[in-house]
């Protein structure tokens, strides 16, 4: 079968979406960071050249890529991206060298730290770090993007703009990058307040609340509301603010998708930190693909299958009994292949803690998610409940965030990559491991399929896990004994 390549239409809206906003605000806690971020495995170290001219192009091709965030005036919009005129594509790629002797756990561990770095907010939120010196001559890459820019689907499409298809594919015709940007940002100055907003404040002003009056205002006004009366009436605060927290966990749980059936929760993996581990557990897609219509369920299914007796198998590794875990997996709102940003909604599902046959695991599983699926409707009331927590205070949001991510014990997310061989300026894909954010839950479990390979990247809180060796163990265990089923 020949394949061609093709650029995929791709577009990005204005200003960022009630969802969007929500993750770019609450990162301000480093608890809740929401980006994602991804490992690819080459066989060899790619050609720079090729690469950085690649990038030149990718980069004129997706404007996102160029752009950098700007506020709403007084939070009473969305905010909205705008081309920085200083952009520096040096910054966004850097070549870095692993310390003899190269090994995974070296590159996992290198990853995990570059991950805690923040991101300049005042820059476009994307980081590319090109690892050299991995035993066998291999190389990678290591890539974040800021969940406000893409969810996953949206990462692998970008991710598309400097793949190919062959060792031998030349590079993109050059582009003059600076004089791509600085065409946009003149394109775009008549819009600006005041340098950074630019142009006309009362224009803007009418724009910002013409924005809003398209949001769904209803609850949020009402707890805005509220809070303006604080300052002229104190007595009010006391009784309020309880009100106004347990409202916010409410709201900040559904955006976030945290579970809220029964309280459950692993008693082991109830501290929380800002440290990361990465892990990995790698099996035969083929293989999977058997053995989910073996035992009547969906690779979806065998996933979170995996990951439920992986927990409970570590559990009674230490002698603890656990009621439920609180889990979610993320259920695709797209319905347009050509529009970027985030078309995701996360889904919480509770499910049983108690050791049981792998069958039957399989199927109690496969029910609760057709249940959940059933019970969605696209996820139409997210960007509703996202917008009423964007009108508090940050601090009142990340303080609610934290509180019901606490009681996630982990998240999952299937992300389907290419069935076919990629390059990447020379240089051969072997492996692509994500690293799905962990926002104050004990894990993130995200899989990528890619060439023959279902690859789950175990992303780690270590203060909750405290042996992620072992649960990677157990939870590769589990997707063998799955297999062998």
């Amino acid at each position: 079968m020949v394949m061609e390549t093709q650029e995929r239409e791709q577009r990005f809206e204005h200003r960022m979406s009630d969802s969007e906003a929500l993750m770019w605000n609450i990162e301000k806690d480093p608890w809740l960071n929401p980006s994602g971020a991804a490992i690819t495995i080459l066989d060899r170290p790619l050609d720079v050249d090729h690469f950085m001219q690649t990038m030149r192009a990718a980069t004129a091709a997706m404007p996102r890529l160029y752009e950098r965030v700007v506020p709403g005036i007084g939070r009473l919009a969305t905010p909205a991206w705008v081309p920085d005129a200083e952009f520096d594509l040096d910054y966004h790629v850097r070549f870095v060298r692993l310390p003899k002797p190269g090994t995974e756990r070296q590159l996992f561990d290198m990853a995990a730290k570059l991950y805690q770095e923040p991101f300049d907010r005042t820059r476009p939120l994307w980081r590319y770090v090109i690892i050299d010196g991995l035993k066998g001559g291999k190389s990678a890459i290591y890539s974040i993007l800021h969940h406000a820019v893409a969810d996953g689907i949206g990462q692998l499409r970008m991710a598309e703009l400097y793949q190919q298809l062959s060792r031998d594919d030349p590079a993109p015709p050059d582009v003059d990058l600076d004089a791509v940007i600085a065409e946009a940002v003149a394109a775009h100055a008549p819009r600006q307040i005041g340098g950074d907003l630019g142009g006309n404040v009362i224009e803007s002003t009418v724009g910002s609340m013409a924005h809003i009056a398209r949001r769904q205002m209803g609850m949020a006004r009402r707890v805005f509301d509220e809070m303006l009366t604080w300052p002229g009436d104190p007595s009010r605060v006391a009784s309020s603010v309880e009100n106004v927290l347990n409202a916010t966990k409410s709201t900040v749980g559904a955006a976030l998708g945290s579970g809220d059936e029964v309280h459950g929760g692993s008693p082991l993996w109830a501290n929380r930190s800002r440290h990361r581990h990465f892990e990995a557990v790698r099996v035969p897609l083929d293989d999977l693909k058997d053995a989910s219509k073996r035992l009547g369920g969906t690779i979806n299914d065998l996933f979170l299958a995996a990951m439920v007796e992986g927990a409970v198998r570590y559990h009674a590794d230490r002698d603890v009994e656990v009621d439920a875990f609180n889990t979610s997996f993320v259920l695709s709102t797209r319905t347009d292949d050509a529009i970027g940003g985030n078309s995701f909604t996360p889904v919480p599902v509770q499910v049983t803690g108690a050791p049981m046959p792998l069958a039957d695991r399989v199927t109690d599983i496969s029910a609760r998610l057709a249940a959940k699926r059933e019970g969605m409707t696209g996820g139409a009331g997210l960007g509703a409940l996202s917008g009423v927590a964007n009108l508090l205070p940050t601090s009142v949001v990340t303080r609610a965030a934290r509180a019901r991510a606490a009681r996630m014990d982990f998240a999952t997310s299937n992300l389907r990559g290419a069935w076919f061989p990629l390059y990447v300026s020379g240089a051969l894909v072997l492996d692509v491991l994500s690293m799905g954010p962990v926002a104050g839950t004990a894990c993130n479990a995200t899989a990528m399929s890619y060439n023959g390979m279902f690859s789950v990247g175990l992303f780690i809180d270590p203060v909750a896990i405290d042996a992620p060796a072992d649960f990677r163990d157990a939870v590769a265990d589990a997707f063998a004994d799955l297999i062998g089923l």
